[in-house]
C-alpha cells in the first residue's frame, strides 16, 4: 500500500552446506517504494539468499524481519521469481495464472481478471488459452515473470529476471517493475544485466563469495567511488603533453581508458591547480571533472570479472 513504507532487513545471515559456509553473515535493508538491485557473479550467493528468504532452505544462523518482526513467508504477500523456472507446460496460460492468483487468495473471478490483466500487458491476449507449451521461451519467460506480479502482491522478489528476454520484452518487464515501484511495493531483483539495473534501481547490494562488498543508495555510492579520481579528455595530439604534466609536473597516478585519463587524485594539488597547467600547455581541454563510475565500472572495481552491459 503506497504511503505505508515497509523494511526488510537481512540481518547476519549465514548458510551452511555439507559443512561449507556459502553465506557469511550477510546483511542489508530493503525499503518499499524503491527498487533494490541485488548483484554479483554467479555462485556469490544471490540464489542462496533469497532462497533462504523464501524458506526454501532454512539459514543456518541470523534473521530476516519485516518492520522489525520476523519475516513469515506464509504470512506476507509476496510474488517470488525464482531461479528455475517452473509452470505447467501443458495447461493454458488464463487457467495457470488464475490457479496462482487464487493460490495468493483471489476468489474464481478475481482470478480470472488477473490472468487476463498480465496476458494481456504483455502482449500475449492472442495466446491465452493456448498451452505454455506452444509458447516460444521468451513468451514462455513473460508468464513467468506474471505470476510474481500477479494479485497485486506488497513484496516482489524476482532471481534474474530479464534472463531471456529480448530489448522490446525487457522494456515491457522494466515498466511493471517500475509501476510496482511507484505504488510503494518492496521490490528486490537480481541481475547481470548492470545497464538495467543502473536504470531503475534507487539502491543496490554487491555479494561476493557470499560476503556483502558495498549496500546503499546507489548514487551516494557512485559518489563516495569517484571522490578521488578526476577524468580528463583532451585532443590525442596534446597526448604527450599531458602525459608529462600529470606525471612529471604534479606526480600523478593515471590510466587512459576509453579516450579519457583516469586520474588518482592527491592532496598535494588542487583540482583547479591541475586544470590551469593543462589550459597553459594544451590546445583545447575538452572536458575535466569529478570522476563519476558507472554501475559497471564500480562492480570490475570491486569484484572483477565480465558481466553483460
Amino acid at each position: 500500500m503506497k504511503g505505508v513504507i515497509m523494511i526488510l532487513e537481512v540481518k547476519g545471515i549465514k548458510k551452511t552446506f555439507d559443512k561449507t559456509e556459502i553465506l557469511h553473515g550477510i546483511s542489508f535493508t530493503v525499503q518499499s517504494g524503491k527498487a533494490m538491485g541485488f548483484l554479483g557473479r554467479n555462485g556469490a550467493g544471490k540464489t542462496t539468499t533469497f532462497r533462504c528468504l523464501m524458506n526454501v532452505f532454512k539459514q543456518t544462523e541470523g534473521e530476516f524481519l519485516l518492520d522489525g518482526k520476523p519475516f513469515d513467508v506464509n504470512q506476507n504477500h509476496i510474488g517470488y521469481l525464482p531461479e528455475e523456472r517452473g509452470m505447467y507446460a501443458k495447461v493454458s496460460l488464463k487457467d495457470q495464472l488464475a490457479y496462482f492468483a487464487k493460490l495468493k487468495g483471489a476468489d474464481n473471478k478475481k482470478a480470472a481478471e488477473e490472468a487476463e490483466y498480465w496476458i494481456d500487458y504483455f502482449g500475449l491476449k492472442e495466446y491465452t488459452n493456448k498451452k505454455l507449451e506452444t509458447l516460444s521461451k521468451g513468451n514462455q519467460q513473460k508468464i513467468q515473470i506474471a505470476q510474481a506480479f500477479i494479485n497485486d502482491p506488497a513484496i516482489i522478489i524476482l532471481d534474474e529476471p530479464f534472463s531471456g528476454l529480448d530489448p522490446v520484452n525487457a522494456q515491457i518487464f522494466k515498466d511493471a517493475i517500475k509501476e510496482a515501484v511507484a505504488k510503494g511495493k518492496l521490490v528486490i531483483f537480481s541481475s547481470h544485466q548492470m545497464a538495467y539495473v543502473e536504470e531503475m534501481c534507487d539502491e543496490i547490494t554487491l555479494i561476493d563469495h557470499g560476503n556483502i562488498i558495498i549496500t546503499g543508495d546507489l548514487e551516494e555510492i557512485k559518489k563516495k567511488e569517484g571522490q578521488d579520481k578526476l577524468v580528463l579528455r583532451v585532443n590525442p595530439e596534446d597526448s604527450t603533453v599531458v602525459e608529462d604534466i600529470l606525471q612529471n609536473k604534479f606526480g600523478l597516478e593515471f590510466q587512459f581508458v576509453d579516450g579519457e585519463y583516469l586520474i588518482t587524485k592527491n592532496t598535494d594539488y588542487t583540482s583547479n591547480e591541475i586544470l590551469q597547467e593543462l589550459l597553459n600547455h594544451v590546445h583545447e581541454v575538452v572536458s575535466f571533472g569529478q570522476y563519476r563510475p558507472s554501475l559497471q565500472d564500480i562492480f570490475v572495481n570491486k569484484v572483477g570479472g565480465e558481466t553483460n552491459a
